[in-house]
């Protein structure tokens, strides 16, 4: 039986809702040393030059939960050694690390901000006490800017979550904060409000969206004008509401880069996980074609190196579609290592026809989301990575095929 990861880009994942932090005990955790063999191995890319400013930035927005130096990695946990390998690998590879003002200022595209071609914009989620403890002092050491969005519910809980006195040194550092919403609603909680109707439903959302940018702004005296939604999970009443409370930029979890079209309501970020190192991979990836969320406006046809299926860009009726990857040209290809993601699925168990070439898998729930994306990876015969992998994403015309059920 094919064994399934628990789950790799979390494209817009239920469970990372499921796995918000609860308060915890009145306890502060102890910290210890990185030990040095436990360290990635150093890079061995030179040093870039200072990069040029370009009309054609892409911005790559980075996703992460907790930190520590010894327990083990999950999905929401990274070890803090990898952490600072992957802030080393940003710096490596040519890539500016901006202030969250420099990228709303960009976004406007209005001309007055230009950014480098390959930018990041770190953010970390929820309020853990590790982001104190472990990620500050590295990022203090390199310098990055880098945005906390923060819940209410879990701020000054004791245990492990951050403390206000953290949170304003660390304001004080540079470090800027963002909305995360009152008390991180579960996708079930969001949904149970939403079926007691419209009224219902707005008075829930502006406490979860405005209750926690007044808290915000009251306690820390910083202007908050982004949000992140709670596990990646939104639907389209939220946004006039985040515009009435003076939101102008909003997160998900969907993978991909930030370009000028993207829609501000539904940014994608890349959601780094302890447990799959190939997303960091992919963060980092600054290809000719943009990933799928940044065509929500389709005002582009995406193309991919080899043949898919649905074609990228396209919008179908089918709920359930095989999804494929014509990948019969491609020389010297290790099969073994063939792995499909797929948005709200995770790795999916594909499989490789030799005859035909084609890595296929047969969709076995109805697509919800409107935007569907899939990366294909796979390494050589060398155990070298393909660059690039390939992503791309298709539309859902909910309206033609709705059955019920959503």
């Amino acid at each position: 039986m094919i064994r399934r990861a628990l789950i790799a880009l979390l494209f817009a994942s239920m469970r990372l809702a499921a796995q918000a932090p609860e308060p915890a005990p009145d306890t502060m955790p102890s910290v210890e040393p990185v030990p040095a063999a436990e360290a990635p191995p150093a890079l061995t890319e030179p040093a870039p030059t200072a990069p040029a400013a370009s009309q054609s930035s892409r911005v790559s927005v980075l996703g992460y939960h907790d930190f520590s130096p010894t327990l083990p990695e999950t999905e929401m946990r990274i070890r803090t050694a990898k952490f600072r390998w992957q802030m080393q690998a940003l710096r490596d590879r040519g890539i500016t690390v901006i202030s969250l003002a420099d990228f709303i200022a960009w976004k406007k595209n209005d001309g007055s901000k230009t950014l480098p071609e390959k930018s990041a914009l770190i953010t970390i989620d929820d309020g853990w006490l590790s982001v104190y403890t472990d990620a500050f002092p590295i990022l203090r050491e390199f310098n990055y800017p880098f945005t906390m969005y923060l819940y209410k519910n879990y701020v000054d809980r004791g245990g492990k979550s951050l403390s206000s006195a953290m949170i304003r040194e660390m304001i004080a550092a540079g470090a800027t904060i963002g909305s995360h919403s009152v008390s991180h609603p579960y996708p079930k909680v969001v949904k149970k409000n939403q079926r007691q109707g419209p009224e219902v439903y707005r008075a829930f959302l502006q406490k979860e969206l405005g209750d926690s940018k007044k808290f915000l702004e009251s306690k820390f005296g910083q202007a908050i004008s982004t949000y992140v939604y709670p596990g990646g999970f939104f639907t389209p009443e939220m946004f006039p509401i985040a515009r009435e409370n003076g939101y102008t930029h909003m997160f998900t979890v969907l993978p991909g880069k930030v370009n000028h079209s993207t829609p501000d309501e539904t940014l994608p970020r890349y959601v780094i996980l302890g447990t799959h190192d190939h997303i960091f991979e992919l963060s980092t990836q600054f290809v000719e074609a943009p990933a799928a969320p940044e065509a929500y406006a389709a005002t582009q046809v995406l193309t991919t190196v080899q043949p898919v299926s649905p074609e990228s860009g396209a919008s179908i009726t089918e709920r359930m579609p095989v999804i494929s990857a014509d990948l019969s040209k491609v020389a010297d290809l290790d099969t073994s290592t063939l792995v499909m993601r797929i948005a709200g699925f995770g790795e999916v168990p594909a499989a490789y026809d030799a005859q035909s070439g084609m890595f296929s898998w047969k969709v076995n729930r109805p697509l919800r989301q409107p935007i569907c994306s899939i990366s294909v990876t796979w390494k050589n015969r060398s155990g070298k990575p393909a660059e690039p992998a390939l992503e791309w994403w298709f539309r859902i015309d909910h309206a033609a095929s709705y059955s019920g059920g959503f």
